[in-house]
């Protein structure tokens, strides 16, 4: 029995399946769902203007754009609770992170990536798998 789920979620639809997955689990258990969203962003995007006249930094868009899009997540997923954590740097050293930061006991990652170039050279599922502190579900999304 699971008690802390974190899933990784870049917002498409390949990661919905593995926030699915994470979240048929944690309701099952009544365990708590640790979202964790890490995107990357335009560098055009640093530095424009906000309501109040002070410029974005990369940090704050990304903050802004990633929690926004972990909220519209959340907001859908019924019957457990809900923890979102936005964050820049490497997916699956945040990740990993954070599943540590929580006392994880459970990582689900989708499998993209898991195959072509990318298996050889190294992939978000891979990297958890290898760096995580407790057990990794890797769901089937590609």
């Amino acid at each position: 029995m699971y008690t802390n789920i974190v899933v990784g979620t870049d917002g498409s639809d390949t990661a919905a399946m593995a926030v699915d997955l994470a979240a048929g689990i944690a309701r099952r258990d009544s365990a708590t769902l640790h979202l964790v969203g890490v995107t990357k962003i335009p560098v055009s995007m640093a530095g424009v203007p906000m309501a109040g006249g002070e410029p974005l930094t990369e940090e704050g868009f990304l903050a802004l754009s990633d929690e926004a899009m972990l909220l519209r997540i959340a907001a859908d997923i019924d019957g457990v609770p809900v923890v979102t954590h936005a964050a820049s740097g490497s997916p699956a050293a945040v990740i990993v992170a954070v599943a540590a930061d929580v006392g994880a006991d459970l990582i689900v990652v989708g499998s993209k990536g898991m195959t072509g170039a990318r298996k050889v050279l190294g992939s978000v599922p891979n990297s958890v798998a290898h760096g995580a502190g407790c057990d990794v579900l890797i769901a089937k999304t590609a």
